[in-house]
């Protein structure tokens, strides 16, 4: 795995969140990027239960990506975070004592793989119950696990399909005590993930209906 940066684009105007993942599709083809299949990341959220009187619930998210079929990654609001296998699902309902599902909060990412010379694109649709809620888009520079030694160049790629809509350096870099020079590793892209269907559940757009 290389340094990857996930972002949110918005959904172009006057279209629908699948006509705005079409348009990104005809442009990644035009630089010449070549399909490869397709991707998924999800998201089960849990709470606490039994917290100190007064105290908010803390969440717990456990996320699968289909590019690592055999593990998932469990992340504690604010705290640290656990690479497991992928039967931690079956761990977590039998932890349902202490972790309650959020019925209807799981979020998925779907959508399809492009490969660019070094560059591996994913441009999915972000659902909520069977409705869209947002277009998610990852790019992964794979000869390089240092943020600081290629994300002038990520920029630059992303800027020439994304437009004004290119990101700025994930914040999950920035927060790191080595800075932009500590080794990306996966949790930096799950967290990203993670980050975007926090701030995607928010929200409805228009065009949303998934069919």
């Amino acid at each position: 795995m290389g340094v990857t940066c996930v972002c949110q684009v918005p959904v172009a105007e006057g279209k629908s969140v699948q006509q705005t993942v079409d348009i990104l599709h005809k442009k990644l083809e035009q630089l010449g990027a070549v399909k490869q299949g397709s991707f998924c990341v999800d998201c089960e959220t849990y709470h606490a239960t039994g917290n100190v009187s007064g105290q908010p619930s803390k969440f717990l998210y456990v996320m699968h990506n289909s590019e690592t079929p055999l593990s998932c990654l469990a992340l504690f609001e604010g705290g640290p975070c656990l690479i497991a296998d992928a039967n931690f699902d079956v761990l977590m309902v039998k932890l349902k004592s202490h972790f309650q599902n959020a019925k209807g909060h799981k979020v998925e990412c779907r959508g399809s793989r492009y490969r660019y010379c070094d560059f591996l694109i994913k441009v999915g649709t972000v659902t909520m119950s069977s409705s869209a809620r947002g277009i998610s888009v990852e790019v992964e520079y794979c000869p390089c696990v240092v943020p600081g030694d290629c994300w002038n160049l990520m920029r630059e790629f992303m800027t020439s399909f994304l437009g004004s809509s290119a990101p700025e350096l994930p914040s999950v870099f920035a927060a790191k005590p080595e800075g932009l020079f500590a080794p990306a590793d996966c949790v930096d892209t799950m967290t990203q993930y993670l980050e975007l269907f926090n701030k995607l559940r928010k929200l409805q757009i228009p065009g949303s209906n998934v069919r």
